[in-house]
C-alpha cells in the first residue's frame, strides 16, 4: 500500500509530528510505502507562541522520506500541492488534524487530490475542537470535515466532535493514542537525576509539556502548597516551553513558599532528553482543565510511570483511576489528596506493576490495522 501522511514532520518539532514520524515507520515496518508531506511555512511567526518551531536535531529520524511542500497561507500552494501528491497516485493520504486554522488549507489539498478516484483521503484527528476556542472553529473546520473520507480519533471525546460535525455516514473509529516508544529506553533513576542535576533525597512529579493555561499548572501549584507536603520529601518538576505569560506562575511560587520546591526547565525539550525526566519521575501529574487525549499520557506509559490525571476529556479513557495511577476532578483539593496519598504510602510500585500490564493495550500495530481495516485494505 502506499501512503502519504499530510502534517508536521521533521524538521518541525512536537507531539504532532512525533506521532506522524512513528506511525509512517509503523506502515513500513508492515511493508507499506510511506512518504511524509510537511510544511514549507507551518504557522506564520505572528500566530507561534513559542521560541522556535524547528526541531534541534540535526537529522531527520529513521532516514524517513520527507518532503517539504506545503504554504499554510498559500492557496495557490495548496492547488500545487495536492496535484503533486496526485500525481504520487498513493492509495491513501492520511492528513494529521488538531487545529481550525488547517482546514482550508487542508481541505483544499485533499479535494484535488480527490480528482483522482482511486485516492481515498483520512483525517486522523488528534482534536476537532481547540481547548481554546475562537470563531473560525466554527467556521473553518466542515470545509475540511467534508473533505475527507474517513476518520480516525485517538479518544472518545474527539470521535463524538467529529460525528457532531458529519452527518453523512463516513466510516470513523476511535483507536486509543499508542505509545510514544520512540524517546529511548528507561534509564536507571540515579542516572536520571545525575543528568538532570536532581537531588537523589527527593521524589519527583513532573510536569511535562509546552505550557498553557488549560494545562491546568495553576491547580497544580496550588495543590502543592497543601500543608501536608510539609512533612514530605517532595519537589515539583516543569518541563516545558511557557506559552503562557511565565509570571502569574512565578508568582503563585512566590506566594506559597515554594520556591525552593519547584525546578523550572523552561525550554522545549530535546528528543533526547525526554528519557531522563520520566525516568527520574515518580509521577506524572496532568492536571488539565480540558483535553481529549494527551500524548504526555503515553510517554509516561512507555517509561512505566504512573499517572495523576484530571477527569476532563478522554483522559480517564486512558488512565484507569486505582490502576495505572489517579483520575480526579481539576480542583487543588482533589489533586492534594491523590499525590498526598501517592507519596505518603508508598503507591509507586504497585502502580508501577499496573502501568507495566496496561500499556499493553497501546500497540501502533493496534491503530494500522484499524486504518486499513476500516478502509477494507488487505
Amino acid at each position: 500500500m502506499r501512503i502519504v501522511i499530510v502534517g508536521p514532520s521533521y524538521p518541525y518539532r512536537g507531539g504532532i509530528a512525533a506521532f506522524s514520524e512513528r506511525l509512517a515507520a509503523e506502515f513500513v515496518s508492515e511493508g507499506d510505502s510511506v512518504e511524509l508531506v510537511t510544511f514549507t511555512l507551518q504557522y506564520p511567526s505572528f500566530l507561534f507562541p513559542g521560541k522556535t518551531q524547528y526541531s534541534e536535531s540535526p537529522a531527520a529520524p529513521q532516514k524517513m522520506e520527507i518532503s517539504r511542500l506545503v504554504n499554510s497561507v498559500i492557496p495557490t500552494n495548496w492547488i500545487k500541492t495536492g496535484k503533486i501528491i496526485r500525481e504520487k497516485n498513493p492509495d491513501i493520504v492520511i492528513f494529521a488534524y488538531w487545529m481550525s486554522f488547517f482546514a482550508p488549507c487542508y481541505g483544499t489539498i485533499a479535494r484535488v487530490v480527490k480528482k483522482s478516484k482511486n485516492i481515498r483521503c483520512l483525517a486522523l484527528v488528534h482534536n476537532m475542537v481547540p481547548h481554546e476556542k475562537s470563531v473560525i472553529d466554527k467556521l473553518l473546520p466542515p470545509f475540511f470535515v467534508k473533505s475527507m473520507d474517513g476518520f480516525v480519533t485517538l479518544s472518545k471525546a474527539v470521535l463524538s466532535d467529529v460525528e457532531s460535525l458529519d452527518n453523512q455516514d463516513k466510516p470513523k473509529i476511535f483507536t486509543p493514542h499508542p505509545l510514544y516508544d520512540n524517546f529511548g529506553d528507561i534509564v536507571p533513576r540515579e542516572d536520571a537525576l545525575s543528568f538532570l542535576h536532581l537531588q537523589d533525597d527527593c521524589r519527583y512529579m513532573l510536569f511535562f509539556g509546552l505550557v498553557r493555561a488549560y494545562k491546568g499548572l495553576d491547580l497544580l501549584i496550588e495543590a502543592f502548597a497543601d500543608t501536608r507536603f510539609d512533612t514530605l520529601p517532595v519537589k515539583l518538576v516543569i518541563a516545558g516551553e511557557f506559552y503562557d505569560d511565565m509570571r502569574p506562575y512565578l508568582e503563585m511560587i512566590d506566594s506559597h513558599n515554594l520556591k525552593d520546591k519547584v525546578i523550572i526547565r523552561d525550554s522545549y525539550i530535546p528528543d533526547e532528553e525526554v528519557r531522563y525526566y520520566f525516568s527520574a519521575a515518580d509521577i506524572v501529574v496532568q492536571p488539565y482543565k480540558s483535553a481529549t487525549q494527551s500524548g504526555v499520557t503515553q510517554v509516561a506509559y512507555h517509561f512505566n510511570r504512573p499517572m495523576l490525571v484530571t477527569d476532563v476529556g478522554g483522559l480517564k479513557e486512558i488512565v484507569p483511576d486505582g490502576v495505572a495511577g489517579y483520575v480526579v476532578e481539576p480542583r487543588p483539593e482533589s489533586i492534594a489528596d491523590a499525590l498526598v496519598d501517592f507519596f505518603g504510602n508508598d503507591r509507586l510500585e504497585p502502580l508501577v506493576n499496573n502501568v507495566r500490564e496496561e500499556k499493553k493495550r497501546y500497540s501502533w500495530s493496534n491503530i494500522t490495522q484499524g486504518i486499513k481495516k476500516m478502509l477494507d485494505i488487505q
